[in-house]
């Protein structure tokens, strides 16, 4: 169920207060920022609340896409390849497309260790070398942001990536982080009321994506709507384009470009 899907399902219902507005607007406007101009895949449904925020504020010009899959729970086996790829080429990802479109493709999650990119990526490497498309035309169509816990600055603190041997196949540029407060992070990741069923393993195969439908649900159905709401206001639009403030890429017209269209 998506918030244009609504029906009668929000009669009565009041949206929570978005406690969390100003973090997760300045979070959105850094990820746009390190995307490398890449169109946006949302892998599960911990950051739906920044998709939400952005689908409101961003013209149709730029992809925003969802990739309904969970990596939490054990390996990847060899029956569950053929479902993810489905999902994948839903996603517009495929060895052929990497290989020929203009801009990248940037991933996008909350990151703790790493280990969902990390599997992700295999899954990806695994069907490049199968469909022999070319990974030197490909490394540079992908990119990972990591929305991580914020934590106080230090040389000495390690990065998730450094521990992660397959992020030395991509540009430096193309793995990166964008940090958010703790309580919000936890909020997203590990709190909120999500509008589907997890998307475990099973769910993959089955193809499952029915919409909960308790009440705590249509309290996070009116959440979801007031976020894209949000995100078309020129406040909100502001809030996310101050967050790109002092970013290396706005030395690049594209994302000039960006920020100008959002102010």
């Amino acid at each position: 169920m998506t918030p244009d899907q609504l029906g009668s399902m929000l009669d009565d219902v009041e949206a929570p207060e978005a406690w969390y507005l100003g973090d997760l607007a300045e979070c959105a406007g850094k990820v746009l920022a390190r995307s490398g101009n890449g169109d946006l895949v949302f892998v599960g449904r911990s950051l739906d609340s920044m998709f939400d925020l952005l689908g409101g504020a961003l013209d149709e010009g730029r992809a925003l896409h969802r990739l309904p899959v969970s990596f939490r729970h054990g390996p990847v086996l060899h029956g569950d390849v053929p479902r993810v790829r489905e999902l994948l080429t839903e996603a517009g990802v495929t060895p052929a497309s990497l290989a020929r479109r203009d801009r990248p493709v940037t991933f996008v999650d909350v990151v703790a260790t790493g280990g969902s990119f990390t599997k992700l990526f295999g899954l990806l490497d695994d069907w490049i070398t199968e469909e022999r498309e070319t990974w030197p035309a490909i490394r540079r169509k992908l990119r990972f942001v990591g929305v991580t816990i914020r934590r106080q600055t230090s040389p000495n603190v390690e990065r998730w990536q450094q521990r992660a041997e397959w992020t030395r196949r991509l540009p430096a540029s193309s793995v990166v982080n964008v940090s958010l407060d703790e309580d919000v992070w936890h909020y997203f990741g590990n709190w909120q009321t999500k509008l589907t069923w997890p998307f475990t393993l099973h769910r993959w195969r089955e193809h499952l994506r029915e919409a909960k439908r308790d009440e705590r649900t249509r309290e996070a159905l009116a959440e979801a709507v007031q976020l894209v709401s949000l995100g078309r206001t020129k406040e909100v639009r502001r809030m996310i384009a101050r967050g790109m403030d002092g970013e290396p890429a706005l030395s690049e017209p594209w994302l000039r470009t960006l920020q100008s269209r959002l102010t």
